[in-house]
């Protein structure tokens, strides 16, 4: 799952002065962490959340030739930030005809960052709107979960619906099949590897999981 990070993110993020792009610092070594094995590889990535266009532009940069960098936002003027391998859909993050639509284009989807609107509805319908549809191998991160404890997002602490408990929730049923039947083994847990928890980030690593075994070895002789 993880590379050795060359800090390229930082670097560019440093020394931009072309779009607006703004990030939480410590964002860049979780991105390079879980996003390195890309690079190179022409992935397909969405990002919820345009803005000033800065960081799609920074991903376009990341990972390399072939890559196609997808933004979504409700503001029609995002339009003015599609380049060469940047392409954006305008429209409501939650909106099933418009994630219909992008796959429909893009079969293939490898990596999914939210950074839309924070918003706790939103945030669970995005995922559960296209965390089942990524590649095999793909990871979804969520960012800025700091508002899962702000109630003008719909958060507070232990708030039901926030994102965080849906992300505890989460957290049972990857392990589910060690629930002695309390839990279902769901698509989700044969479908997703890790779950890590950052300030403010959630990130999900999506590989297909067989079944589990512990099997014991020994030396020769060993009693």
């Amino acid at each position: 799952m993880t590379e050795m990070s060359d800090g390229f993110l930082h670097r560019y993020f440093l020394n931009n002065a072309d779009k607006r792009l703004h990030k939480w610092m410590h964002y860049f070594d979780i991105y390079e962490r879980h996003f390195s094995r890309f690079r190179q590889r022409a992935p397909v990535m969405i990002e919820i959340g345009v803005f000033g266009g800065g960081s799609l532009a920074m991903w376009k940069a990341f990972f390399g030739e072939g890559a196609r960098i997808i933004g979504i936002d409700i503001n029609p003027q995002c339009k003015v930030h599609e380049a060469d391998g940047i392409e954006i859909f305008i429209g409501s993050q939650d909106d099933p005809e418009l994630i219909e639509r992008i796959f429909s284009k893009h079969p293939r989807v490898d990596i999914v960052l939210d950074d839309g609107s924070h918003v706790m509805e939103h945030m669970i319908s995005s995922f559960e709107l296209l965390y089942s549809r990524l590649h095999p191998h793909g990871v979804y991160v969520v960012e800025d979960t700091h508002t899962c404890y702000w109630p003008e997002y719909q958060g507070g602490l232990r708030q039901p619906g926030s994102f965080m408990e849906f992300t505890k929730d989460k957290l049972d049923e990857i392990n589910a099949v060690h629930s002695r039947g309390a839990l279902s083994v769901s698509d989700f847990t044969k479908a997703t590897d890790c779950i890590a928890c950052y300030d403010s980030v959630v990130v999900f690593e999506r590989r297909p999981q067989g079944k589990r075994q512990a099997p014991a070895t020994q030396a020769m002789g060993d009693t």
